[in-house]
């Protein structure tokens, strides 16, 4: 009876892959609409102070400063979220 001995393994050598490298994200520029991931918020950069990135809400409010190690462009979730959070906040104060 012919049969399988156990699983099949691949003979050929196990070649450690190293992580492809990749280039820093762009710093972003006046305007951009980013995700500060350190306080969890969306907002557009308005300027850059030192070190610290000044970010505003969509809509309009006090700015805060953020870091930009901290900043990452939003994902469609996050910047569907923060839109509809905006006009949501608007339909309010219209009353």
């Amino acid at each position: 009876m012919t049969g399988s001995t156990g699983p099949v393994r691949d003979a050929s050598p196990s070649v450690p892959t190293s992580p492809t490298p990749t280039t820093p994200p762009a710093e972003p520029t006046i305007g951009d609409t980013v995700h500060d991931t350190a306080r969890d918020r969306v907002g557009i950069v308005m300027a850059h102070q030192g070190p610290c990135l000044q970010l505003r809400p969509l809509g309009g409010g006090r700015e805060w400063d953020a870091d930009p190690a901290h900043v990452r462009p939003p994902s469609p979730a996050e910047l569907l979220s923060a839109q509809l959070a905006e006009v949501n906040a608007r339909s309010r104060q219209q009353i």
